[in-house]
C-alpha cells in the first residue's frame, strides 16, 4: 500500500484545500499519474500517484482543507477496479485542535545587564537601586551612569508604562438567511487571498493615482509594419505589452523609487527589474512575473507573457513564477475598460493600468483637430515613498516612449 501525501506547497504556504479528485476509489492509476487537485491562496496544485495501483480509499474529501503531509488517500496493488470497493471507509478528517493561547506575559522589573552598561549596573548594584526605578535617557531606553546619578540626587523616577484598554473582541460573523432566489457558494482560497490583498493593500498604503493620456499612433503604426516579419522571425505575436515592459523599465531605471519597497522604516531599493503582468482567469487575477525584463528583448518578453498566461488560465502556474515582482502592469482594456484606479500589488508601491484605445478629437500643434487613437493610462501609487512629481513624471516617461517607439531601442 502506499500513501497519497499533501506534498510541500511553496513558502509560506501550509494549508489547501481538496478542489478536486481525477479519481474515484478502485480506479486503476499509473505512476505519476495526476490523481488529485488542490488549491491554495496563490495556485492549483497536482498530486500525482506515488506508484501504479489501485485507488483504494480516499480519506481527504472534496473541500477538506489539509496540511503539508496530510494523508489524501491509499493505493493499494493490482488494476482491478473492484477489489476495494467493500472496504471500510476512512472517518472525514478531522480539524486540527485549535492552537491554545499563550498565557499573557507579565513584563518583570528589569534587572542590571550589559546593555545598561557596566558603570551604571556596578553604581546601581552598590546603592541597591532597583533599575526599574531609574529612568533610562539611552539609547532603546537603557540606563546610563547620568541616569543613575541623577536618580540618587533626586530626579524624576521612571515612568510608569500603562497598559493599553483592552480592545473590544469582534463580533462572529454570523451568515445571514439565504433567500429562495439566492445561492450560497464558498469563495475559492484564490478568491480569499485576492480579497484579502487588496483590502491590506488600501489600509497599510497612502495610495494615490494619477492619469495621462497616450497617443498610440506611432506605435501601432510600427506594430503594423513589422508584426508579420516579428512574428514569422520570432513565433509569437507582437503585442502592446512588450513596449509597455519597456518603457515601464527604461522608467523605473530613472526613478528607483517605484522600483522600491517599504520594510518598517527602511526603503529597500531593487537593482532588478522583475515586472508582473496581471492575467484574468476562471479562478481569479494572478500576477505571473517576467524575471530580468531589462535584460530581455520584446520578443522574449512576449514569449514569457503569452507562455505564462496560458498556463494561468489553466491553473498550472507554480508559487515561484508569482513571486518576486518589482512592479506590475494590468491592462483593463482588453476588456473595454476606459478608465480605473488598480490597487496596488503588494509590496510593491506602484502599479501601472492600461486602458482601451478609442479614437478622439486631438488639437495638434498646429491648431489641427485630429481622430488620434488615445489610451488612458493610470499609476497608483503609495505616497509613503514616492511623491507626486515622481510618480507625474514617471508616467509622461511611460508616455514619451510609447508616442515615440524609437526610445525603447535608444533607452531613452
Amino acid at each position: 500500500m502506499a500513501e497519497i501525501k499533501v506534498p510541500v506547497l511553496g513558502e509560506s504556504v501550509s494549508e489547501a484545500t481538496v478542489a478536486k479528485w481525477l479519481k474515484k476509489e478502485g480506479d486503476a492509476v499509473a505512476a505519476d499519474e495526476t490523481i488529485v487537485e488542490l488549491e491554495t491562496d496563490k495556485v492549483t496544485l497536482e498530486v500525482n500517484a506515488p506508484t501504479a495501483g489501485v485507488i483504494s480509499r480516499i480519506i481527504a474529501k472534496e473541500g477538506s482543507n489539509v496540511g503539508v503531509g496530510a494523508i489524501l488517500g491509499e493505493i493499494g496493488a493490482g488494476s482491478a477496479a473492484n477489489d476495494t470497493k467493500n472496504a471500510p471507509k476512512a472517518d472525514p478528517i478531522a480539524p486540527p485542535p485549535a492552537a491554545p493561547v499563550p498565557p499573557v506575559a507579565v513584563q518583570s522589573a528589569p534587572t542590571p545587564d550589559s546593555s545598561n552598561g557596566p558603570a551604571a549596573n556596578k553604581m546601581m548594584a552598590d546603592n541597591n537601586i532597583n533599575p526599574a526605578d531609574v529612568a533610562g535617557t539611552g539609547r532603546d531606553g537603557r540606563i546610563t551612569k547620568g541616569d543613575v546619578i541623577n536618580h540618587m540626587e533626586g530626579g524624576s523616577p521612571a515612568p510608569v508604562k500603562q497598559s493599553p484598554p483592552p480592545q473590544p473582541a469582534a463580533a462572529p460573523h454570523v451568515p445571514r438567511q439565504v433567500g429562495p432566489r439566492e445561492e450560497r457558494v464558498k469563495m475559492t482560497r484564490l478568491r480569499q487571498s485576492i480579497a484579502k490583498r487588496l483590502k491590506e493593500a488600501q489600509n497599510t498604503a497612502a495610495m494615490l493615482t494619477t492619469f495621462n493620456e497616450v497617443d498610440m499612433t506611432n506605435v501601432m503604426a510600427m506594430r503594423n509594419d513589422y508584426k508579420d516579419a516579428f512574428e514569422k522571425k520570432y513565433k509569437v505575436k507582437l503585442g502592446f505589452m512588450s513596449f509597455f515592459v519597456k518603457a515601464a523599465v527604461n522608467a523605473l531605471k530613472e526613478f528607483p523609487a517605484v522600483n522600491a519597497e517599504i520594510d518598517g522604516d527602511d526603503i529597500i531599493y531593487k537593482n532588478y527589474y522583475d515586472l508582473g503582468v496581471a492575467v484574468s482567469t476562471p479562478q481569479g487575477l494572478v500576477v505571473p512575473v517576467v524575471k530580468d525584463c531589462d535584460s530581455k528583448n520584446m520578443a522574449q518578453i512576449e514569449k514569457d507573457i503569452a507562455e505564462m498566461g496560458g498556463r494561468a488560465k489553466d491553473g498550472k502556474l507554480t508559487i515561484e513564477e508569482m513571486k518576486g515582482g518589482t512592479f506590475t502592469i494590468t491592462n483593463g482594456g482588453i476588456f473595454g475598460s476606459m478608465l480605473s484606479t488598480p490597487i496596488l500589488n503588494t509590496p510593491q508601491v506602484a502599479i501601472l493600468g492600461m486602458h482601451n484605445i478609442v479614437q478622439r478629437p486631438v488639437v495638434m500643434p498646429n491648431g489641427e483637430i485630429k481622430a488620434r487613437p488615445i489610451m488612458y493610462v493610470a499609476m497608483s501609487y503609495d505616497h509613503r515613498i514616492i511623491d507626486g512629481k515622481e510618480a507625474v513624471s514617471f508616467l509622461v516617461r511611460i508616455k514619451q516612449a510609447i508616442e515615440d517607439p524609437q526610445r525603447l531601442v535608444l533607452e531613452i
